[in-house]
């Protein structure tokens, strides 16, 4: 399956502009206001060809509701009636700012939707609305994420999750992928074994030559343990099987310069200055393999919050997402920043152009 479709949505990104899927994630949160915001930006729109996919109707209640709030500028917006929309009617009253069972039903649907017309040929990607998975789990749906839904309706076991951002500041881009996930942070010590990691690089080095076209990567890979573990003194887990293990890497990876384990406290000194332009970009990496969520995740959240982009690689299909999440605290005040969601829009432009 993972090859068939493949090359077929390879094939049709060629012959046509990009397509691609936006479902607008959960209602009661900012996805909707994001999503109209980033589609008023006619840059963002000119290179590709939109599908949203939603609830026309409550589209179009966000829009008047956003239209009352005191800071609302009709061109930062586009109006939903000049979108194109797949109209999924939602089956329950939706609470702008509060998320519960209905929300999580219909972005349930709104995605699923979208994984079945993206293979089906119809789309050559997603970009994601951020979703709440407390209300995925109130709709009966006990899935991690988003990343993982996608996989499974895709038929791939292999997946990984990278994070994308690009300096305003050096145009330096830094790239992350998460060797583990959405799992409680006791588990990631048992959770971490030789063959996933190497399932792991095995995604980055691909999709750095394939959807960045960089076929000599230079990787930074992470320890585990506070000093990666000082020998053995502060953790065994790097002298017991991650040091070895990156040892065969290097060896069965001659085209790409694997460093590590680096300490996690010092692995991110470089794309630090590379993005704000202290040092020349190319003595950073061009990837940073971290071994676990908040290990990654915090620094590209302290570097690029506004700009980062969630992309699922090892998919048959580019799905791009937002690096934030609902945020129901701020829903239907029109302060919501499409920063995120315009570079996940890009992202997947350029992702399905080079593919």
């Amino acid at each position: 399956m993972y090859s068939l479709e493949r090359s077929h949505l390879a094939t049709s990104s060629k012959t046509i502009r990009p397509r691609l899927a936006v479902p607008v994630g959960d209602p009661a949160g900012i996805g909707s206001e994001v999503v109209l915001k980033a589609l008023a930006d006619t840059e963002i729109t000119q290179d590709c060809d939109i599908t949203v996919i939603g609830s026309r109707s409550h589209l179009n209640e966000t829009y008047q509701h956003l239209q009352n709030q005191p800071n609302f500028t009709a061109q930062n917006y586009v109006n939903p009636n000049e979108l194109p929309i797949k109209d999924i009617d939602l089956q329950s009253h939706i609470t702008i700012g509060t998320g519960n069972a209905g929300s999580g039903e219909a972005s349930f649907t709104y995605l699923e939707n979208a994984i079945a017309r993206t293979l089906a040929g119809e789309f050559d990607g997603i970009v994601t609305a951020p979703i709440a998975k407390s209300a995925w789990k109130a709709a009966g749906y006990n899935y991690p994420g988003q990343t993982e839904l996608l996989a499974q309706k895709a038929g791939v076991e292999k997946f990984g999750m990278l994070f994308f951002g690009k300096s305003p500041h050096s145009a330096w881009t830094l790239r992350t992928l998460l060797a583990t996930t959405h799992i409680p942070l006791r588990q990631v010590a048992d959770a971490l074994t030789p063959q996933l990691m190497t399932a792991k690089l095995d995604l980055l080095v691909e999709c750095l030559e394939r959807d960045f076209g960089i076929k000599q990567p230079r990787i930074a890979i992470a320890g585990l343990n506070p000093h990666s573990g000082e020998q053995g003194q502060l953790g065994t887990e790097e002298q017991d099987w991650l040091i070895p293990w990156l040892e065969q890497e290097r060896d069965r990876r001659p085209q790409a310069i694997l460093d590590g384990p680096i300490p996690p406290d010092t692995m991110w000194v470089k794309p630090s200055q590379a993005w704000y332009g202290a040092i020349d970009p190319t003595k950073a990496h061009d990837a940073y393999l971290a071994l676990y969520h908040d290990q990654g995740l915090i620094p590209v959240k302290q570097l690029a919050f506004d700009r980062a982009v969630n992309t699922s690689i090892g998919l048959p299909f580019i799905r791009t997402s937002p690096d934030h999440g609902t945020a129901f605290d701020i829903a239907g005040l029109g302060i919501a920043d499409p920063s995120s969601m315009k570079a996940a829009i890009q992202l997947a432009i350029e992702m399905v152009a080079r593919r």
